[in-house]
């Protein structure tokens, strides 16, 4: 069973998040499968510079963007310094300096996404507001951290990260 572990709000840089946009997020294998990560860090001058980006930027992220009335948004990628070249084949959105809500979901690889949707509540307790774009869309992203979501612990469990962009 998942459980909500951790609450915080952390502060970031002003970021570029590279990746391809889908409608759902079944789409992991084909990014492992063409190696589509390295294209992503060799683009930001190697695997070293994700982790010089803030602590945890060396994450893969599963972004997503909702908005009522709109079709959802699933996009598989990693967060980049601003400017970094995008390669061929990709997309990009910028973000300016920012603050997230995080909630660590610890549990089996298989269970801790069914809590993704109570941790804008778990952020609201802790007083933070979950900002929306300038069309009024929700992103949020499912934050793959090493070790943490890599390495399961004695009991098989995990730690993923879902983050929200707060006030």
């Amino acid at each position: 069973m998942a459980e909500i572990v951790q609450v915080y709000r952390q502060e970031v840089p002003a970021m570029r998040f590279i990746g391809k946009r889908y409608g759902d997020g079944g789409h992991w294998g084909e990014w492992f499968a063409n190696d589509w990560f390295s294209t992503i860090e060799n683009a930001m001058g190697g695997e070293q510079a994700v982790h010089r980006l803030y602590e945890d930027g060396d994450a893969y992220i599963g972004l997503r963007r909702w908005k009522e009335g709109e079709p959802f948004e699933y996009w598989i990628g990693e967060f980049t310094a601003p400017g970094t070249p995008v390669p061929d084949g990709f997309l990009y959105r910028d973000y300016p300096p920012s603050a997230l809500g995080v909630c660590w979901i610890s549990g089996t690889e298989e269970s801790v996404y069914s809590l993704v949707d109570a941790c804008a509540g778990k952020l609201a307790e802790a007083g933070l507001e979950i900002l929306r774009d300038e069309d009024g869309a929700v992103w949020s992203f499912e934050r793959c951290g090493c070790p943490r979501f890599t390495t399961p612990d004695e009991q098989g469990n995990i730690i993923l990260d879902f983050c929200h962009f707060v006030r």
